[in-house]
């Protein structure tokens, strides 16, 4: 069995993280995600507090394990979200897109444990000096917005550059990128689009298709232009808008066409106007499961991996 430190911090079976997915990962999967031994996460997205406590106590209400809460710092709505993630006292809030600096005494006095999520070695040493509890090192390879540096060289150097327990997150979707993480210093892993493909996740039937359809090279980056890329599956609105990207578009009207695209594709199956956020792994989901059976399969695959690493050694 695979335990790490993280395991013993947050009271998890699995060093394994859920995604905090805008639009996608509700009270629902985060549960049992959860339930599964893993640490679910609800994602906050740019949904206002009283959406965002409906979810939690969704969570709540399904699972009596410990289970999480994303904060896009960016979000018009991130001081309701971070006031509702304190009075509901989640075990764990994972942060992404900005500084969560200005909240830590909040979470500290609600005893939530703070995980952000980071792109490079600045913000890592950056988020340790401000109190995280542990860190997120995301590759560019995830879905949705991305960073410059592979998850292959991000996550070592992040390693050398905190003393934090480390999670990898980016490219990986079964037992060998689980062994990898761990290999490159990690303590254990974060995916987002294995769990598309979860029973209990709730995406529109044509996104899940499209993602255990999915090829090696059905993923694209855009929004590079306004200084945030974002991956997801080659649909007819990504390469519109890269083409609109490429030909010098005004930056307003480029940020207005992405505004609510994503949920055009989770909720409506949209195919010609919805975002389908994705991670460069999706051509290695290729079932529906459980997200129980997800969390053991990618663990048990990679246990012999990792006890036969020595075979290498001689």
């Amino acid at each position: 069995m695979i335990k790490s430190v993280i395991c013993d911090i947050l009271g998890i079976e699995y060093p394994v993280f859920q995604g905090g997915m805008a639009w996608v990962a509700d009270g629902g999967l985060a549960a049992a995600v959860s339930n599964g031994g893993g640490l679910g996460i609800v994602a906050g997205g740019n949904m206002p507090g009283d959406l965002l406590r409906e979810q939690i106590r969704k969570a709540a209400s399904l699972t009596q394990k410990p289970f999480g809460v994303n904060i896009m710092l960016q979000s018009p709505f991130a001081d309701d979200v971070v006031r509702v993630a304190c009075e509901e006292k989640v075990a764990v809030v994972t942060t992404g897109a900005g500084n969560p600096a200005k909240y830590m005494d909040s979470f500290k006095d609600a005893g939530i444990k703070v995980i952000p999520v980071v792109a490079s070695v600045a913000m890592a040493k950056l988020m340790t000096r401000v109190g995280a509890s542990a860190l997120i090192a995301e590759g560019g390879e995830s879905g949705g917005h991305v960073g410059e540096l592979t998850t292959m060289v991000l996550v070592p150097q992040v390693c050398d550059a905190t003393d934090l327990p480390v999670i990898a997150a980016g490219g990986i979707a079964d037992g060998r990128g689980f062994a990898a993480a761990i290999m490159l210093g990690a303590c254990g892993v974060q995916m987002g689009t294995r769990f598309l493909s979860a029973y209990e996740c709730n995406i529109h039937p044509v996104y899940k298709e499209k993602i255990l359809k999915a090829t090696d090279l059905c993923t694209m980056v855009t929004g590079k232009k306004l200084g945030h890329p974002v991956r997801s599956l080659r649909t007819q609105f990504p390469r519109e808008y890269s083409k609109l990207e490429f030909e010098g578009t005004p930056d307003d009207v480029l940020e207005q066409m992405g505004v609510g695209s994503v949920r055009k594709a989770v909720v409506d199956g949209n195919l010609k106007e919805g975002s389908f956020l994705s991670g460069q792994a999706a051509a290695m989901v290729r079932k529906e499961q459980s997200a129980a059976d997800i969390i053991r399969e990618v663990v048990n695959e990679a246990e012999p991996i990792l006890l036969g690493a020595s075979k290498w050694v001689k």
